[in-house]
């Protein structure tokens, strides 16, 4: 590729790399936010790519685009992924992206294929957005696609893409029937998950429970330093440490309440 092709690519590529990072920027904030607050957060996490030069000219050859439509016809050129738990996740994830509509975005399509699984197995839910970029010329929208999807989901994908960029149209038939049977695994391990998502919540309610409630009883441990002498501090941890070692809740919640006198 000559020169001047590169760095014609390399400038059409630069809002969409921009619109990748501040997409993951969004959305790893409303994660933050949710933690922040103590509160079960939907997106477990995020990653996000720009498309390859060599993979823009392959799907515009085989959807015979021409080159001066790209922009236009192909709308995955920007692309992020959210990462959910629970297939139960992916529907707040939907939801929390539509109230964002004709804000700091613009839902143009939405894809369900968690209801309506692909053929090869493939399951996730796609949203087709036009996103506003900030550039040295002005503002441009473009295309950016978000792909919602759980862990399992996710899983089988990834090694579904990697399969067939491999194979390119030639999947050998015994992988195709193992691809098959392990996308059927995926669904049911999601499946079981949503059975058991109740008692998986309130374990990790409790574990945060836990986790500020030491931190908490840390924090008045230290801020007692300048005022106990060194036997008294060794005693007020032995008692913390034998409380911790037997797991009781209500015996550190008590013994937090002594060490701030409320």
């Amino acid at each position: 590729m000559e020169m001047q092709q590169q760095k014609d690519w390399k400038r059409m590529l630069l809002p969409y790399t921009q619109a990748v990072e501040e997409l993951k920027v969004k959305f790893k904030s409303i994660r933050k936010e949710f933690i922040a607050l103590d509160e079960y957060s939907p997106i477990e996490f995020v990653t996000g790519r720009v498309k390859k030069i060599s993979s823009i000219l392959e799907k515009a050859e085989k959807k015979s685009i021409p080159l001066d439509e790209i922009e236009e016809k192909i709308e995955d050129i920007a692309g992020i992924r959210i990462m959910c738990q629970f297939v139960e996740d992916i529907y707040r994830v939907i939801d929390i992206i539509r109230a964002r509509d004709r804000k700091d975005l613009v839902v143009v399509e939405e894809r369900d294929y968690i209801t309506n699984m692909k053929i090869s197995g493939y399951r996730s839910y796609h949203i087709i957005i036009k996103y506003p970029v900030q550039t040295g010329h002005g503002e441009k929208w473009i295309f950016a696609e978000i792909q919602i999807r759980t862990l399992a989901m996710n899983f089988w994908a990834t090694i579904e893409h990697s399969l067939r960029y491999k194979y390119k149209q030639n999947m050998p038939k015994h992988i195709q029937e193992r691809l098959n049977k392990a996308a059927e695994a995926a669904f049911l391990l999601d499946q079981e998950m949503a059975e058991i998502r109740e008692e998986v919540l309130k374990c990790q309610e409790s574990f945060q429970e836990e986790s500020n409630l030491i931190a908490d009883i840390f924090t008045s441990i230290q801020s007692l330093n300048t005022t106990k002498t060194k036997k008294d501090m060794n005693e007020i941890y032995e008692i913390f440490w034998a409380l911790w070692e037997e797991g009781d809740m209500v015996k550190l919640k008590e013994f937090s309440k002594t060490l701030t006198g409320k």
